[in-house]
């Protein structure tokens, strides 16, 4: 007989939220104490361990050894993912720079493939992630993969092999997900082809080329940023004037 788990309350969602916020900010695991003083959720924190407890209980965070805070699983990326993630805003200054990339790129508009190519290297230095272009399912093209092994978590030896296994397959992994890919997707750890540490956010640019473009990085990427980011760098790239 399988027991349901009890629906999360508003509590413990808060503090969650705040404890893959501010992981996601500094790459840290995040303590009782800087959420009791500083995440601005009025609770001691011994009821903050106390709900810590539970959530790690439940495969929402866990605690790495080296630390006594607490870190985001894949499951609690998802949830958020899920249940917080505000997809139509947009800051005002990642409009701008958006727009600033396709405006100086203009003159390479006839010649599609450079023109794309170009944006992608310009998108990668702004977001400071790896950026994927397919073409067609055996054409691709990607750049800014410097920026994902610079990340804190690249420093463990292990993890650098693993992405570099990957990434020297990086044809035959997107040849698998090209005609998959439609409206924008967030595929995370486990679902990503590009292995557990690691997310993407992709999506069809609905051309009529047919190219798709990913954003990839740490599984601690900043979702909010990059898929409001792909969502409105897609609106622009398929505007016909």
């Amino acid at each position: 007989m399988l027991i349901s788990q009890k629906p999360m309350n508003d509590r413990k969602k808060e503090l969650l939220v705040k404890i893959i916020e501010e992981f996601i900010d500094k790459s840290c695991p995040v303590g009782s104490k800087f959420l009791a003083d500083k995440s601005g959720l009025n609770l001691s924190s011994a009821t903050i361990r106390n709900e810590m407890a539970e959530l790690e209980k439940k495969g929402y965070i866990f605690q790495p050894h080296t630390s006594a805070g607490r870190a985001p699983t894949e499951k609690g990326y998802q949830f958020y993912i899920d249940e917080y993630l505000d997809k139509k805003n947009i800051t005002q200054s990642d409009k701008k720079a958006i727009d600033a990339i396709i405006k100086s790129n203009l003159k390479l508009r006839e010649d599609s493939r450079s023109y794309l190519k170009n944006i992608a290297k310009e998108i990668a230095e702004l977001s400071n992630e790896a950026i994927l272009l397919g073409f067609s399912d055996s054409d691709f093209y990607y750049t800014g993969l410097s920026n994902i092994f610079s990340k804190p978590e690249f420093d463990q030896q292990h993890k650098v092999v693993g992405l570099s296994a990957i990434i020297d397959h990086l044809d035959q992994e997107m040849t698998k997900i090209y005609k998959k890919v439609s409206e924008t997707d967030i595929l995370i750890g486990s679902r990503n082809p590009f292995g557990q540490d690691c997310s993407l956010v992709i999506t069809n640019l609905n051309t009529d080329s047919g190219e798709i473009l990913g954003i990839l990085g740490p599984i601690r990427m900043n979702y909010q940023k990059n898929y409001n980011f792909l969502n409105y760098l897609k609106q622009k790239l398929t505007e016909k004037n």
